[in-house]
């Protein structure tokens, strides 16, 4: 394992929205990363970016090719994506034939953070470990598991990710 600085780019999907009482539905606010990071106690130099807090459903190729362009950008070598879970599949499609040369691993939750029973903290340590174990690459890190980005899919009837064919 190394000590390397990581880039935490944050993109929304449900691990960032919040409940609002008035609305009656879940929102984005700011992101609660920041608030994440220290309950976790993650000790390595981390980066956080925020690129958009939107809901997967929403996003358009032009929101990933900004992930993929602050990817690129990003002078860190292992960063960690906060996704929605419906498209992330997708994105993670995109970022993986352009070959980096970074260990790159998305993430999200399937629960808000802030509601009981989420598995963000979860997913968010299991993508922070995959980051520094994996070689240079596209991962999505969910339910525990690390899947390459072109073996990887949501399966939406049991709310878990399994492989492409699987």
């Amino acid at each position: 394992m190394n000590d390397d600085p990581i880039r935490l780019i944050v993109t929304g999907g449900t691990f960032d929205k919040h409940y609002d009482e008035i609305k009656g539905e879940l929102t984005f606010r700011d992101s609660q990363l920041p608030e994440i990071l220290k309950q976790v106690r993650v000790t390595d130099p981390v980066r956080m970016e925020i690129v958009q807090l939107i809901d997967s459903l929403q996003m358009t190729d032009e929101h990933r090719e900004r992930i993929l362009d602050r990817c690129r950008a990003a002078a860190e070598r292992r960063i960690v994506i906060t996704h929605g879970t419906d498209r992330m599949p997708e994105t993670a499609r995109l970022l993986g034939p352009e070959a980096l040369d970074k260990t790159i691993v998305l993430t999200g939750a399937m629960v808000p953070y802030k509601i009981s029973g989420s598995d963000a903290l979860f997913n968010l340590g299991s993508a922070f470990m995959a980051v520094r174990l994996l070689p240079p690459g596209v991962w999505v890190a969910m339910n525990g598991r690390a899947f390459p980005w072109d073996d990887v899919r949501k399966d939406f009837e049991r709310g878990v990710f399994v492989r492409r064919e699987g």
